[in-house]
């Protein structure tokens, strides 16, 4: 068994030079790096004054999840022999905030789009991705449920 450390650096950068003296006195403005990939541009979702222009951390936990499940599903279909050409995925989330501001997502869709090798099964297409879950981490480790609305198209 391995062990994986993932280590980043979250900067807010939205000081302004007044901090929070108030709640309408600060931007949400920040960056995400770490070694090696180029930093994140991030806010909070535009509903609570963040900048539409900038990846809020509602968005990046909707997309680790389906870039996950992505990343699995392309390995188990691999190995058992059906051959993807094309993977896209419109994936939602759907967040609940309760009436003191505190919230949780309620569910997340993944809705991938999948085009096999006419000679691969579309069945087992289709089935590999209720496997996914039993070995992406990201889905291991989170408590919304995630939902799959699959097409399977044959080229």
């Amino acid at each position: 068994m391995g062990r994986h450390r993932y280590e980043l650096t979250i900067e807010w950068t939205g000081s302004g030079g007044s901090g929070t003296t108030s709640p309408r006195a600060y931007s949400r403005d920040h960056t995400v790096t770490a070694a090696g990939p180029a930093p994140i541009a991030g806010s909070s979702d535009p509903a609570f004054r963040g900048d539409p222009a900038r990846w809020n951390p509602e968005q990046l936990f909707v997309a680790s999840i389906a870039q996950c499940h992505m990343l699995w599903y392309l390995g188990l279909a691999a190995a058992a022999g059906v051959v993807v050409l094309e993977y896209v995925d419109r994936p939602t989330g759907v967040m609940v905030e309760e009436p003191s501001g505190a919230g949780q997502f309620e569910s997340v869709t993944l809705r991938p789009r999948v085009r096999i090798d006419p000679a691969s099964d579309a069945v087992l297409a289709e089935e590999l991705h209720h496997r996914v879950g039993e070995y992406c981490f990201i889905a291991r480790s989170i408590a919304v449920p995630v939902r799959h609305e699959v097409t399977i198209e044959t080229v």
